[in-house]
């Protein structure tokens, strides 16, 4: 009997014990609930780390709290980046300059706690680097509403993909275009096949090449920003067999003048080099002089029997690399609206060639019918005799872009006073 009292004493012990560990453990969990933990920053690049790839990424990620803030910087220079939709990371857009310090900065909070964390960089300083040697048309300059982008590299790009994607082009009014590599070093973008530019608007051309890896162990040495305009729309239609030229400018006929043009019969390999090419040419240059001469098709200009000659040519504006040009001819005016009896050129009469030659702009459609002789997709600027689905394929990305302004990149939102007061500020170290 004393036993069974000793056990239940010790029952009720136990018991009471049990109520009170209970107890403390409910007060805790409940504490625990209403105390969130601090957020808990990562940055990437970690703190103090040298010779980052210039082809990395920056990152900044956040547990238990969203981004408020977050700041990079190359130098005085701000990094751009986007915020993920839900409020937790950050990434940088472009690449990272090589040989550059970078800085990072972030805050981040929830509903009753902030912290911060930053971190400094060093990005690599390679061996070799490439830039953009030369980008036709000029900065600044006004042209035609066919007019391509050329960009030619200083070395030759192996990683084209990763450099294709670092080209922007944006335009005022939205148009759908793409690139075709012609070359290791050149890449060309062009507008749709007969979707050209929209007339009267700014282009700009934005590479974003510094860092990228264009060959094995070469970075992209800089960016470079590049902007033209596009002017008039001028569209003229060379007709071989009426044998007239007609200019519409802006969707209006403000010109038509007989012309002669290519006159055949000199076939060399299949080819009758004296017919003028049909097909889509663009306006290249203009020569207010220029010096024509048989030579470039080997005869001697003084050979007159098998078509030698050399002529003192004015107000001549190429349109192939094959020695095509509507210029002036005043000597056959005669002919003009009659007969063909250029040797590939389009003879006009002066006062219209020195009226073409003053309204010229680089990138001006002419389209020549009537011939046998189609012009070569790279003869010249003539790209878009080239089919537009080999065109887009020609690209390392192998798509169509559309040119309409861009939208930038969402950047972390501005900083927001927290729901309730928040305890005193949590620092957290950026980590690996």
């Amino acid at each position: 009997m004393i036993r069974r009292t000793s056990f239940a004493l010790s029952g009720t012990a136990a018991l009471l014990l049990v109520t009170a560990c209970s107890g403390n453990s409910t007060e805790v969990t409940e504490q625990a609930q209403t105390e969130p933990a601090a957020p808990q920053l990562t940055i990437t690049p970690a703190d103090g780390t040298g010779k980052v790839k210039p082809d990395s990424k920056i990152k900044v990620a956040v547990t238990d709290g969203k981004l408020q803030n977050v700041t990079v910087k190359a130098g005085k220079k701000d990094v751009a980046g986007e915020m993920s939709d839900d409020g937790t990371s950050w990434t940088s857009t472009w690449t990272l300059r090589p040989g550059a310090t970078y800085q990072v900065s972030a805050t981040a909070a929830n509903n009753v706690q902030t912290a911060t964390a930053a971190s400094t960089f060093t990005t690599l300083k390679p061996a070799s680097t490439f830039r953009i040697a030369d980008i036709v048309p000029q900065s600044g300059e006004t042209v035609g509403v066919g007019m391509p982008i050329t960009i030619t590299f200083d070395r030759d790009i192996s990683n084209k993909k990763a450099v294709e994607q670092a080209l922007v082009v944006r335009s005022e009014k939205p148009a759908i275009g793409a690139w075709y590599w012609t070359a290791d070093n050149q890449v060309i973008f062009r507008t749709k096949n007969k979707q050209y530019w929209d007339a009267h608007q700014k282009v700009k051309l934005t590479a974003h090449l510094a860092g990228v890896r264009g060959a094995k162990g070469v970075y992209g040495a800089a960016d470079r920003t590049h902007q033209f305009k596009i002017g008039d729309s001028q569209i003229s239609t060379v007709d071989t067999k009426k044998k007239y030229i007609t200019v519409v400018r802006n969707g209006k006929k403000v010109k038509r003048v007989p012309i002669s043009a290519g006159k055949g019969g000199r076939v060399v390999n299949g080819i009758d080099t004296y017919l003028t090419t049909s097909g889509t040419h663009l306006t290249m240059s203009r020569h207010r002089v220029e010096i024509m001469t048989s030579e470039w098709m080997g005869v001697d200009p003084k050979d007159k029997a098998n078509g030698g000659y050399k002529e003192v040519i004015p107000f001549a504006v190429r349109i192939s690399n094959s020695g095509e040009y509507v210029h002036s001819m005043a000597s056959r005016v005669w002919a003009m609206g009659r007969y063909n009896l250029s040797h590939g050129c389009v003879n006009a009469p002066p006062e219209f060639a020195q009226w073409f030659y003053n309204n010229f702009q680089r990138g001006d459609i002419v389209d020549v019918t009537g011939t046998k002789r189609r012009v070569e997709w790279n003869n010249g600027w003539s790209y878009y005799e080239m089919p537009w689905k080999q065109w887009v394929k020609g690209g390392a990305l192998d798509q169509e872009i559309t040119t309409g302004p861009v939208e930038e990149p969402r950047q972390a939102p501005a900083a927001a006073a927290p729901s309730t007061p928040p305890a005193a500020p949590a620092t957290t170290a950026a980590t690996p």
